[in-house]
């Protein structure tokens, strides 16, 4: 048992690495604004303001707050530890080997299944470009079989999935539905990868500079056509004009499409091995990309529920390209740019997820928990080239029989629960000395503090939603029980960390981003921990299969 929470002391020597090291703070800075300025904002949005309304820009707030403070506890982590493994080698270091494990098993999940979905959206982008090029790819080829099943099943309204259904080939008893598009893509991004960090780097960063001009070009002819009743719907309860028409509740239901837009900052982390100074870069590179795309996604969220009524985006796949269309603002060369564009930063989104994963895997196997072959690095290219066309193949089969809708959610619970596991293991890093030039994260005694804040918040949230506390224990509301129960045992964790935090005397900074997580995990339904459950089931299966037996801490 000694073993399963035994911690890995990780030095200067550690850090040693066979990979290159070429990445600069802009260079992070740029793959941080490639991860997160992506499929969230093209993609994923449109769901988001359909769930929460105007209100939504609230829920961008807090998730942008929450990951505030986990950068600078991801910060200080990089600080100690530069290298490569994100928050599983963070885990190693501050709870163990099976919490490492656990952490890397999410991680997995995070980038891997987060790119399934992220090729879904390009493929959506892909194939709505070529149309309005005049060009047509069947619908059978641009869709996953699950979607276009579930699509006919349930006399869904969108008529590319029925007609793919409809018009799909048999083989056999069965259809031939395939997302194409979406396969293609992540084989050439696969290949980027695979011929090394150097070529991916520059490409991306020119991919940036494109997508940042068009976003800001969208932001800047968007503000003209904003209407500000658009702001203040009518609400489906009260009948009244409201910026939450939806409720509360309705805004954080859209919790996993506004989270998944930042996930992509947990990337940087991975690639510790391959920056200069990562000390000093990764931290500087992390905040300053955060913080820069926080306001980039408020700026977009303002734009289009004031051009649009929030109602319209229900099943919007595009909505930056959507608010262009002859319905809307109607400005056709505003929605052809945008269009292409999409393509090209859901494609710097891909890049940087399927560099990330290969990077966990190398790391995990350095360790002993992954077989060996998995820190293969390329003679030539200097890359893990194993780990590289695996994660390629993860990410490809999975495309031929889920959906989007799973995935969201699926991978948005596993990353808040890295990130959950990230503070809390800073609070138990021991002081360490301060050594110039590198990050360090100011200690502030959390043991009044902390409780002021919490006890604060709930106080003010009573008098803004007394209603929602009043019936704080109606689990059986169809509509909001899921979420009062989350709330009800969230405030029961928050008041056991105040009494710890006023007994140990816990530093503040990773306090705020612990208990910011553990509020978004609230908006998860109790589907989505039943299937993160079975996911973590495995991957204990795994662990004392192969892991436990082999870890390199056993033998030393």
């Amino acid at each position: 048992m000694s073993q399963l929470f035994r911690r890995k002391n990780y030095s200067e020597t550690d850090t040693s690495t066979h990979l290159l090291r070429v990445l600069g703070v802009w260079d992070i800075v740029f793959f941080g604004i490639a991860a997160i300025i992506g499929a969230g904002s093209f993609s994923s949005l449109g769901e988001a303001v359909f769930r929460g309304g105007p209100g939504v820009i609230l829920l961008y707030m807090i998730c942008g707050f929450a990951c505030g403070f986990t950068a600078l506890c991801y910060a200080e982590f990089a600080s100690r530890i530069p290298a490569a493994g994100s928050a599983y080698t963070y885990a190693y270091a501050s709870f163990g080997e099976l919490i490492a494990w656990v952490i890397g098993w999410a991680l997995i999940m995070e980038y891997s299944f987060g790119n399934i979905y992220v090729a879904f959206s390009w493929s959506d982008y892909f194939t709505s470009f070529l149309g309005r090029l005049g060009m047509h790819i069947p619908d059978y080829l641009t869709c996953s079989y699950t979607e276009a099943k579930k699509a006919f099943m349930s006399g869904s309204e969108n008529r590319e999935l029925i007609n793919a259904w409809k018009t799909a080939p048999l083989m056999g008893s069965l259809k031939f539905i395939v997302d194409i598009p979406a396969l293609v893509i992540n084989g050439l991004i696969t290949w980027l990868c695979y011929i090394g960090v150097k070529e991916s780097k520059n490409f991306n960063n020119s991919l940036v500079i494109l997508k940042l001009a068009v976003i800001i070009l969208v932001i800047l002819i968007g503000f003209a056509y904003i209407n500000t009743d658009n702001w203040t719907p009518i609400s489906v309860e009260t009948g009244t004009p409201s910026f939450m028409p939806n409720g509360f509740a309705g805004v954080m239901s859209a919790v996993s499409g506004v989270f998944f837009a930042y996930i992509g900052f947990d990337a940087l982390s991975v690639l510790s091995e391959e920056t200069k100074d990562p000390q000093k870069t990764l931290p500087k590179g992390m905040i300053i990309s955060l913080v820069l795309c926080t306001v980039i996604y408020i700026a977009l969220t303002l734009v289009l529920t004031g051009m649009v009524d929030y109602r319209k985006f229900d099943g919007v796949g595009d909505p930056l390209s959507f608010i262009f269309e002859k319905s809307n603002a109607n400005v056709a060369w505003m929605e052809l740019t945008v269009s292409f564009v999409a393509i090209v930063a859901i494609t710097t989104v891909l890049l940087v997820f399927q560099m990330g994963q290969p990077r966990i895997w190398y790391a995990m196997s350095r360790d002993g928990l992954m077989p060996q072959k998995f820190q293969e690095v390329h003679p030539k290219y200097k890359t893990p080239a194993f780990a590289t066309i695996i994660t390629g193949v993860v990410v490809g089969l999975p495309i031929l029989f889920t959906d989007k809708s799973f995935i969201l959610d699926f991978t948005s619970i596993g990353t808040i629960f890295a990130f959950v596991l990230v503070c809390a293991g800073v609070l138990l890093l021991p002081a360490k000395e301060k050594i110039k030039g590198r990050f360090h994260l100011p200690y502030i005694n959390g043991k009044i503090i902390f409780p002021i804040i919490f006890i604060g918040g709930l106080v003010a949230f009573y008098f803004w939603e007394p209603e929602f506390f009043q019936n704080l224990m109606k689990w059986n509301d169809p509509k909001e029980g899921e979420f009062r129960a989350s709330i009800f045992f969230f405030i029961l964790i928050n008041i056991a960390i105040c009494i710890l935090t006023f007994i140990k005397n816990l530093s503040l900074i990773p306090l705020i981003g612990l208990s910011s997580c553990l509020y978004l995990l609230t908006g998860m339904s109790h589907e989505n921990w039943f299937w993160f459950g079975i996911w973590f089931s495995i991957g204990l299966v795994i662990y004392f299969g192969y892991g436990y037996r082999n870890s390199k801490l056993s033998k030393s």
